[in-house]
């Protein structure tokens, strides 16, 4: 049987990567992208939709299939209003969800990251943990959440702090063992590769996977 897949953050270092994989595999037939430009990308199965996400109301038909995959995200530099990235972060992802429960997506796959924790002191980990939280009040049959590490990989745009942090992580890597192994960087590939092969499965529940066990399923 051949699935529809919705995706939304189809632009970023995990969506474009894993748009790609879903093109690319006869498990899924139909992608529809929820995009706020064009991607550029021709392809059979995909249809683009361009989307204003402070008015996903209007765009609620368009949100059924299989599986919904969210890779929203944000930066500080991008988004310097906290109450602008707080909408990117929680609001976009938790809305999507409820438009995609509505509609009966069977499965939903969102991006958090390492050290989510609604009650954290760090607004970036605490706005994933209360995604991941308001999420799972959702009750999806199967809602799968990854908390990769920092993320390896091609970008679009030019981000010297990632960077940095990327090339110290290739001397830290190894130092990390045991209980620590969830802190390796990891490749954005990687993490959407995990995301297609758990979209493929008929689990049902919660299944929340840090850096170390994504990389084990992909």
């Amino acid at each position: 049987m051949a699935y529809k897949a919705i995706i939304a953050g189809a632009s970023g270092l995990i969506g474009s990567s894993l748009l790609t994989i879903l093109l690319n595999e006869p498990s899924y037939a139909e992608v529809t992208a929820l995009v706020r430009r064009k991607t550029g990308i021709t392809n059979a199965k995909l249809t683009e939709i361009l989307v204003d996400f402070d008015r996903l109301d209007d765009f609620a038909g368009e949100i059924n299939g299989h599986a919904l995959f969210c890779c929203i995200g944000t930066t500080k530099n991008k988004t310097p209003n906290l109450t602008d990235y707080y909408k990117i972060e929680h609001d976009y992802p938790v809305k999507l969800g409820q438009l995609a429960f509505k509609n009966g997506v069977k499965q939903y796959h969102y991006v958090s990251s390492i050290g989510a924790d609604k009650d954290s002191a760090a607004y970036y980990t605490k706005y994933k943990g209360q995604t991941e939280y308001d999420l799972q009040q959702l009750n999806f049959p199967s809602l799968y959440i990854y908390r990769p590490s920092i993320l390896t990989g091609e970008r679009k745009d030019y981000r010297p702090m990632e960077k940095f942090a990327t090339g110290l992580m290739y001397i830290i890597n190894p130092l990390l063992i045991g209980s620590l192994k969830k802190y390796r960087s990891i490749p954005a590939k990687t993490v959407a590769m995990a995301m297609y092969k758990q979209s493929i499965n008929s689990e049902e529940g919660v299944f929340i996977h840090p850096s170390d066990q994504i990389k084990q399923i992909a």
